[in-house]
């Protein structure tokens, strides 16, 4: 099956890169100074990517107290960017930049994430796919959620067809609630799918749907 697209709008997480096995000690030394014994394995990290910073902080810090629970996400993500920075290690999934290449001759690629401000660019810089990209815009940027912020850059950028290529349930949530055809990177963190437009094991496959 071919896609024809103007547009494909990428998730971060479990979809371009995994950095599960960086965050894991970032975030136990996080929760240490903040007083937590939590412990965080890159299975834990996969279940919690994807949502909202303030939705994983509800998950997962152990505290009434909102304001503490959010403060410790964010000395998380401080570390996550810290220890990110400092890591030789390629996060991205094999074969990812020659696919963006590729795609990028013939369609317009974005971002759109759940994730903290920063993060987006680090990727960009880190991965020295930056040129490639045409826009982007993240939940720590707004506060707005996935499904808007789709929406918001749809129409900012006047994409006709847009796709969004995204890993677990609730990235096809929000293209139901965009109006946007998803695509399904079934190697990323999501086990289960209840529908899309095309499925993918490996992010190379991306570059033979797409027309």
């Amino acid at each position: 099956m071919k896609i024809k697209t103007d547009g494909i709008i990428f998730d971060m997480d479990g979809t371009i890169w995994d950095n599960t096995p960086v965050f894991a000690a970032s975030w136990e030394r996080a929760c240490k100074e903040m007083g937590y014994d939590c412990k965080f394995t890159t299975e834990t990290l996969k279940g919690l990517f994807g949502k909202t910073m303030t939705d994983i902080a509800d998950a997962c810090i152990p505290d009434e107290n909102p304001q503490k629970r959010y403060a410790t996400l964010h000395l998380c993500e401080e570390y996550e960017m810290l220890d990110l920075g400092k890591s030789e290690v390629d996060t991205c999934y094999k074969g990812l930049g020659e696919t963006l290449k590729a795609l990028s001759k013939r369609v317009k690629l974005y971002i759109v994430s759940n994730c903290q401000s920063g993060y987006i660019e680090t990727f960009l810089q880190r991965s020295g796919l930056g040129d490639l990209f045409t826009d982007y815009i993240c939940y720590g940027d707004n506060g707005l959620g996935k499904a808007d912020n789709i929406k918001g850059l749809v129409q900012k950028n006047g994409i006709k067809s847009p796709v969004y290529v995204g890993d677990i349930q609730s990235d096809k949530d929000a293209c139901d609630k965009a109006g946007v055809d998803f695509i399904w990177a079934a190697y990323g963190y999501g086990k289960t799918m209840d529908s899309y437009v095309a499925k993918i094991e490996d992010i190379t496959e991306l570059n033979e749907i797409i027309e």
